[in-house]
């Protein structure tokens, strides 16, 4: 159940920096709302995943999940740029949340 939370918090992490991004700076009220509502979903959960995961593990798989979700995010919904090195340093990261994984 711990990695069930630890992933739901991951991207709860994506929804957190997605809202920052359009809390505008935080004018635009509705980007705030979602922005503390996510963070203190993603660090609640987070902190319940740390209860059975190790400290290490749990921060590296949260961080890779909400990396790797922000990214794409920014590519589907937001246009950023995207090319073949963030392709491969984007696998990179994915390939080392499950290395971490599968080594626990």
């Amino acid at each position: 159940m711990s990695w069930i939370y630890l992933i739901l918090s991951g991207l709860f992490e994506v929804g957190f920096t997605t809202s920052m991004k359009l809390s505008d700076g935080f004018t635009n009220w509705k980007g705030v709302v979602g922005f503390l509502v996510f963070g203190a979903l993603s660090f609640g959960l987070l902190l319940k995943s740390m209860q059975t995961i190790e400290t290490g593990t749990a921060y590296a798989v949260w961080a890779g999940i909400g990396a790797s979700g922000t990214i794409l995010m920014g590519l589907f919904y937001f246009n950023d740029a995207f090319n073949a090195y963030k392709l491969m340093f984007l696998s990179f990261i994915i390939i080392g949340i499950i290395g971490i994984k599968l080594s626990s």
